[in-house]
């Protein structure tokens, strides 16, 4: 079984709605919980969840985001995720962000996002 944390990550680029629902639908529970800096309030189940990921997709096309490293102590995981593509100026750019990650029966239950890794970039 590939990571669920990877696979939801791998939403992120998809544009089709429904393919994107998919691959959220394969990594997290049906009432997940997702909160990051730009959600005011925390994000329950999994339809919510792949609109706000839609809204990256078509906010910044061709980006992506890919867990670059990731580690578990207990039941929560820490991953750091990388997203890149072209900036306004057309070269590419690269911002990390660290989510910590709870999972029941192997998918995803709750998430947390933070802008950047804690260290300076």
């Amino acid at each position: 079984m590939s990571d669920p944390i990877s696979i939801f990550f791998e939403a992120w680029q998809i544009e089709d709605a429904k393919k994107r629902l998919e691959k959220i639908t394969q990594s997290s529970v049906k009432d997940i919980q997702y909160n990051d800096p730009r959600t005011p309030n925390t994000l329950v189940g999994i339809d919510a969840l792949s609109e706000y990921v839609g809204m990256f997709s078509a906010n910044a096309p061709g980006w992506s985001a890919n867990v670059v490293k990731s580690d578990t102590i207990g039941e929560m995981t820490r991953a750091t995720v990388a997203f890149s593509g072209l900036g306004p100026d057309g070269s590419k750019t690269v911002q990390h962000g660290q989510y910590f990650v709870e999972k029941h029966n192997h998918l995803i239950s709750r998430m947390y996002g933070f802008v950047g890794t804690g260290e300076p970039e």
